[in-house]
């Protein structure tokens, strides 16, 4: 069984943007950035493609740049057959997305027709490099990495009663119980495992609470002591072997949880973790005009790795200098890390967190946003727009809708939702990572589906017709559960609760909070807080003063009363009225049949 991952270079343990001039200048390799007419440039040149394509904040990446491509039998064969290509896979999600099993630093070498010929993963050492090239020069047929794809066809409706057995099933016995974790490779927070499991010890499953709890636990020793964030992953079982890049959708991912898991444990521990994540982002990866930069480096330089650096006080690594930190402005890392922030806010109270949030959303919005409603990657975009960018974007405009109350906010979700309807749906299922009209030779002219984006998709279109009404946004959330629960997905032996997530939530209505009452009103307010602690991950939370207008989706009757009140609503039954904040989670367990006592 093979673990989904959130990035894939997580594989690249097992085995930057690098400026060009900086590896001819050191009698290495030539590298040209990414353009789609390589292909016709090889083509009339007779000459394969080498693309590299790594991360600025890689360590084997480093190591491949250091020792391989500076070998002179490599820079030899490279220079007589190839045309060499380095991407910066955080640059490039479109590249990214089609070779991120392969992880960084990932091998692609292509004919000049854009066929693959040769994928290799990890670190390569100079001599197996010398010997994979000078191969595919004496024989150019495909080599055994490369085989064809499976094709996924779309399922014609949701999961059915065997495939959720399986997949929670495979959920269960994936679970490492002797260290914690799901699978016994690379050690991290799987982040719909840890959703899935969250939301069944809320609903009293005694098993899923001990996993989710040693888990989280054991993440913990991934938290940089000194300056807060959390470490990509361990290597070893034991949760106490980082790889030390700190990336932001890492940073995302465990503050979010960490936060869901302070809403519903009240543990101190994950409140510290949740506030260490929330310091380092503040500190390290806010750029001055608000939004967030996307990661910093695992090491120093190639003298000082990350094993020696951090494990050194903080007097000590400043004087060293600090780690490279790749300052791009990306509107999907953007996107992720606002969310997170509303979700702190949500579960603390802490309205620097919601400022922060709203600070970079209305960044991303002037500087990132396209006509239609949908988002650049960046400042330019090679290939985009693409999927991901998109789908961030628009979860983060809705956390800021849920965290604030103010219906601009889902508007723009709406909005963003429709521009990826319009541009990214494949008509046999499910969504593109790129516009289908940006296709270049060989395998870049089939489109690719990933399964991230279509649950993140998914579950968005979902959650955002709960709160608008909008039947657009319910069907666009069929569509991406018409590729999730695709037999051929189903059977790959992929590591996939959150297909158990999408399903569940399509098929069930959302945990519903709505405070009625005026916005300046102290009352109302507290209601409106403790609503957003509910610790439940599918949940719909709205402000709604009378004197605005109508909810977006007004689509139960409150009575008026002459005091604000929270009323919670769940598989049709609405509680009554709790004008007490301490009541309210308790009636929401009531409404939402939550057992009072759970076996522990």
């Amino acid at each position: 069984m093979r673990l989904a991952v959130r990035l894939p270079c997580l594989i690249a343990a097992l085995a930057g943007i690098f400026a060009a001039p900086a590896f001819a200048a050191n009698g290495g390799i030539p590298w040209r950035t990414w353009q789609d007419n390589v292909f016709a440039q090889a083509k009339a040149e007779n000459r394969f493609v080498i693309l590299d394509l790594g991360a600025v904040w890689c360590h084997w990446c480093h190591v491949m740049e250091r020792e391989t491509y500076t070998n002179p039998d490599v820079v030899a064969l490279i220079a007589k057959h190839y045309l060499p290509v380095h991407a910066d896979q955080d640059a490039n999600p479109d590249l990214a997305a089609r070779y991120g099993d392969w992880g960084w630093p990932a091998t692609i070498v292509l004919a000049p027709d854009g066929s693959e010929l040769a994928k290799r993963r990890g670190f390569i050492p100079p001599a197996n490099m010398v010997s994979l090239l000078q191969a595919i020069v004496d024989d150019p047929t495909p080599g055994p990495s490369v085989r064809p794809e499976t094709p996924i066809d779309a399922a014609s409706g949701p999961l059915t009663a065997p495939q959720r057995a399986a997949l929670s099933t495979q959920f269960s016995e994936a679970y490492d119980a002797d260290n914690g974790g799901w699978g016994r490779g690379l050690k991290f927070i799987d982040a719909p495992a840890m959703e899935l499991a969250l939301e069944r010890a809320r609903l009293g499953d005694a098993r899923a609470e001990r996993m989710a709890r040693q888990t989280l636990d054991a993440n913990l020793n991934l938290v940089d002591p000194v300056w807060g964030g959390v470490y990509q992953y361990s290597d070893q079982l034991d949760w106490h072997s980082p790889h030390f890049e700190k990336i932001i959708s890492f940073q995302a991912d465990d503050l979010r949880l960490y936060a869901l898991a302070y809403a519903r444990f009240a543990d101190p521990k994950y409140l510290k973790a949740a506030q260490d994540i929330r310091r380092y982002l503040r500190d390290f990866l806010t750029a001055p005009s608000g939004a967030f930069h996307v990661s910093q480096d695992a090491d120093l330089n190639h003298e000082v790795s990350g094993h020696d650096y951090y494990a050194k006080p903080e007097d000590e690594r400043r004087r060293l200098g600090l780690p490279k930190i790749d300052q791009h402005l990306y509107a999907r890392e953007n996107g992720l890390a606002i969310a997170a922030l509303c979700a702190f806010h949500d579960a603390t109270g802490d309205v620097q967190s919601l400022d922060d949030a709203t600070r970079a959303a209305r960044w991303v919005l002037k500087n990132r946003g396209l006509a239609g409603g949908g988002f650049r990657h960046d400042a330019r975009d090679r290939a985009g727009p693409l999927l991901g960018d998109s789908v961030a974007m628009g979860a983060a405009l809705l956390a800021l809708y849920r965290s604030t109350g103010d219906a601009a906010w889902l508007k723009q979700s709406v909005t963003a939702l429709k521009f990826v309807d319009t541009h990214f749906r494949d008509a046999a299922g499910g969504y593109f990572t790129a516009p289908t009209a940006k296709r270049a030779a060989g395998v870049f002219a089939k489109p690719v589906r990933i399964y991230e984006e279509n649950l993140a998709l998914t579950r968005l279109a979902n959650l955002a017709f709960r709160y608008s009404g909008d039947a657009t946004l319910r069907a666009i959330a069929a569509q991406g559960l018409a590729f999730l629960a695709a037999p051929a997905l189903i059977d790959s032996g992929r590591f996939l609760p959150g297909v158990l997530l999408a399903d569940q939530e399509l098929g069930g209505e959302p945990v519903h909070i709505t405070v009625v009452g005026g916005r300046d009103d102290p009352a109302a307010k507290a209601l409106f807080a403790e609503a957003l602690r509910y610790p439940a991950s599918y949940q719909r939370v709205e402000f709604w003063d009378r004197s605005q207008g109508a909810l977006p989706n007004a689509d139960v009757k409150y009575p008026k009363l002459a005091r604000a009140a929270a009323f919670a609503c769940s598989g049709g039954a609405c509680s009554s009225p709790v004008f007490e904040a301490a009541k309210l989670a308790p009636a929401v367990d009531r409404v939402a049949r939550v057992p009072t006592v759970r076996e522990n």
